[in-house]
């Protein structure tokens, strides 16, 4: 698939790596329609000088809500004229362990911070990849992808059992995705971001951002461009489907 022949839509794109990758798409002639819940990020999104010229079209959008993303998706199916490519990119951190010790109590994590997480990294997920995909396969398109980002977390990671969780159950539906949509000629594959330098690590407080930036062969974190650079691989090889790249700086291999 040629860049200038994209036809995407790309949620959690107010900031971090959903950001990158719109303005990117429309950088080499995509077409976009970038969602996410946070419509200030979306109005400075558009006014992106990157974009300026492009073909962008920015819409609020819960993808935790059903209603929320029906009427997103059709309204990037009207202004696209058809979808092509799925850039599926909303998540969010509600960190905690499963239990904490706190002097004579123990701390346990709560219902709604785990169901929050899965509701918006899975459950989201998959309603807009249901919904992109159905109107692929209504429309007869034979050259869809549909990309999930996923997370090195995904194999598990203290305090995140709500977000290793959601990771790594998108990437079951990524292959499973794959094996029911390959006769639609719809391909699905994943990225796997390690620390990568987005506004999302200014919570992580310095001594743990330095042990995590340690903990990594590389030794350093990477950049937008480089998960970017997986993405595009994915869109442009018309023979990747059903495997998710992991671009961790080798962190994986510990």
């Amino acid at each position: 698939m040629k860049i200038e022949e994209v036809r995407a839509v790309v949620t959690g794109a107010a900031r971090g790596l959903g950001r990158y990758f719109a303005t990117a798409l429309v950088r080499e002639g995509a077409r976009v329609v970038a969602g996410d819940i946070n419509a200030a990020g979306l109005r400075i999104l558009r006014a992106e000088p990157r974009v300026s010229g492009g073909s962008l079209t920015v819409s609020t959008v819960d993808v935790a809500s059903e209603e929320s993303v029906l009427a997103f998706v059709e309204l990037a199916a009207r202004e696209l004229g058809g979808i092509n490519v799925v850039i599926n990119n909303a998540g969010i951190l509600r960190d905690g362990a499963l239990v904490t010790q706190e002097d004579a109590s123990v701390r346990r994590l709560p219902l709604m911070q785990w169901s929050k997480v899965i509701d918006v990294n899975l459950t989201g997920q998959f309603l807009v990849a249901r919904e992109a995909a159905a109107r692929m396969v209504e429309s007869g398109t034979r050259d869809g992808v549909i990309v999930n980002v996923s997370s090195l977390a995904r194999a598990g990671n203290v305090g995140q059992s709500n977000y290793s969780a959601s990771k790594a159950g998108l990437d079951a539906c990524t292959r499973t995705w794959a094996l029911e949509l390959a006769p639609h000629g719809i391909r699905v594959g994943g990225v796997a971001p390690g620390v990568i330098d987005t506004p999302i690590i200014e919570g992580i407080s310095g001594p743990v951002l330095e042990s995590l930036v340690r903990s990594i062969p590389l030794g350093r974190m990477g950049t937008p461009e480089e998960i970017w650079q997986a993405v595009r691989f994915i869109l442009s090889c018309e023979f990747f489907t059903g495997r998710t790249i992991e671009v961790d700086g080798g962190a994986s291999m510990g």
